[in-house]
């Protein structure tokens, strides 16, 4: 029986993701001549063919341009034991923004999967790190070192946040794409960003960057998105580095926990 909205559902429990061809040998065409591609033009072809179509919530929320920006939660989910290749992929968070946002987004992004508790982590790492750094530079993205931080990353860190922070004040009305909690959480539930994140966060504001939450799940066999009001972050003038660093990334979560069914919020329902 068909739904009563006339959307057609998928006959998987999850949506089914694809990409599609022109897509995949233009890319790797592109990432190996490091070739330019705007990554708006992919992310709309591939969500065109998602199944059931992408169902957009808070569409009055969507910013139209900068400078602001986009935060969402790092959505998850497993593919099974049965079919581990049916997992929710983290490049889908940022395909599905960018497919409805009318100007680029600038991602920051991972700059290497650590695959914690597997095998082939020391290799998959590295393998990783050419590929996602590779597929940076192709749509002008910055990346970051992964999550949680690593003492050997706070270099790398720091002129990460340097080259976004360089981006914003050389781009005409910027839109940047971020992912506070900044990996995979168990059972794609909402969980603190860690240390650094809001103090970076505050950085972006101190640029006149409004935030705009927004929220990613899967229900009823689609995948949802859902837009919130934009604001300003801010934080008390008498807290100390760390308390504004922790009263910022509350701030960023708190606002993206309501866009959410409630049991993914997490620490931040009610």
């Amino acid at each position: 029986m068909a739904p009563r909205d006339g959307r057609a559902k998928s006959v998987f429990m999850y949506p089914k993701y694809s990409y599609p061809l022109n897509v995949i040998v233009g890319l790797i065409r592109d990432a190996i001549f490091l070739r330019p591609r705007v990554f708006r033009d992919d992310a709309r072809a591939a969500v065109s063919r998602l199944d059931p179509p992408l169902r957009v919530f808070g569409e009055e929320n969507i910013p139209q341009d900068g400078p602001c920006v986009i935060t969402v939660n790092h959505y998850f989910r497993p593919g099974g034991s049965m079919a581990p290749w049916r997992h929710f992929a983290a490049q889908w968070l940022a395909i599905a923004i960018s497919s409805v946002v009318p100007k680029n987004v600038h991602w920051i992004m991972t700059g290497e999967l650590t695959f914690p508790g597997d095998w082939y982590a020391p290799i998959g790492m590295p393998i990783s790190r050419f590929i996602l750094n590779r597929g940076a530079r192709v749509y002008g993205f910055t990346t970051m070192p992964p999550m949680p931080p690593r003492p050997r990353d706070v270099e790398a860190r720091a002129a990460s946040v340097r080259a976004v922070l360089d981006f914003v004040m050389r781009a005409e009305n910027p839109i940047t794409g971020l992912a506070p909690e900044g990996g995979d959480q168990p059972g794609g539930v909402l969980t603190m960003p860690a240390s650094g994140v809001g103090r970076f966060a505050l950085l972006l504001a101190a640029q006149r960057l409004k935030f705009v939450p927004a929220g990613i799940y899967e229900a009823d066999g689609e995948l949802c998105l859902k837009f919130g009001e934009a604001y300003e972050l801010s934080a008390p003038d008498n807290l100390s580095a760390d308390e504004k660093d922790k009263r910022a990334a509350q701030i960023i979560m708190k606002n993206i926990a309501p866009l959410l069914p409630s049991n993914l919020r997490g620490e931040f329902r009610g």
